[in-house]
């Protein structure tokens, strides 16, 4: 499977790459609109084609792939942190400190948390800019997506304070907040690592679902959600393979992150 993660990678780093420079690679601008050419098929000007409203589809999967790329590690690593403070103290204390807070983190995970982010992102008014939406949508998954990670830092955090080199650091005078930043929480890396990494296709599948819902980035910046929204009306585009290109660039990106953090995760 090591050519498969090569190739995962060397994908990863193209797309990466291509959305990071779309400001030179694509066409026009995400939000402009071609009034005289609404729905055209791919052509030289526009390699996708354009949507209903005129605006290039090529230049839109672009931006929108931008945003996921970018903010989802955003979120992974709000996340990641979160479950590393929150398990590792508890882990890291243990007694009735560790009980409280897997209890807390039980009935947090016995929630549908994607029923509560939906709920959340509702309240919140639907006219705002694009910008916003999009800090709002990525720091609510960062800031609910944290319990699993939680759970398994806090076991590893706990079977470490109770290994030898922490006994003899004890032993050695370090105490405290000492203990915990310098002998317990490198050695918690590799897990924090693979967290960070299985986060972040599960905070773009998210967003992706919120996008669908109309309840993620708002129009016109674009997102995977929003171009996905547009394969509703099946019926109408089975005859215009183009407009699939999201959807399998979607996929070829979440099944490249997967198989990029697989050796990690087999390595925590």
């Amino acid at each position: 499977m090591k050519w498969a993660r090569s190739i995962a990678i060397v994908f990863l780093v193209v797309v990466s790459a291509a959305c990071l420079l779309a400001d030179f690679v694509a066409p026009a601008s995400y939000a402009h609109q071609f009034r005289d050419v609404p729905a055209a098929a791919p052509s030289h000007q526009h390699l996708l084609g354009t949507d209903d409203l005129g605006r290039d589809r090529f230049s839109r999967v672009l931006y929108g792939t931008r945003v996921s790329l970018l903010l989802a590690p955003a979120a992974a690593l709000l996340s990641t942190l979160l479950a590393a403070l929150i398990g590792g103290i508890a882990g890291f204390g243990g007694g009735w400190l560790q009980r409280f807070v897997m209890a807390a983190t039980d009935l947090f995970l016995s929630l549908p948390w994607l029923f509560l982010l939906i709920t959340v992102r509702a309240l919140l008014p639907l006219n705002v800019s694009p910008e916003v939406s999009v800090m709002v949508t990525f720091a609510l998954l960062g800031c609910l997506g944290w319990a699993g990670a939680a759970r398994v830092i806090c076991a590893d955090a706990r079977s470490l304070s109770q290994s030898d080199f922490i006994l003899l650091a004890r032993a050695s005078g370090s105490s405290g907040f000492r203990l915990l930043w310098r002998h317990l929480v490198p050695n918690l890396k590799p897990i924090l690592y693979a967290q960070f990494w299985i986060s972040v296709p599960v905070f773009i599948l998210t967003e992706a679902n919120l996008g669908i819902l109309g309840l993620g980035v708002a129009e016109p910046l674009p997102s995977w959600g929003s171009l996905l929204r547009e394969l509703e009306s099946f019926s109408t585009i089975s005859l215009q393979a183009w407009q699939f290109a999201p959807l399998l660039l979607f996929i070829a990106t979440v099944s490249s992150f997967h198989l990029v953090l697989t050796k990690e995760e087999l390595a925590a």
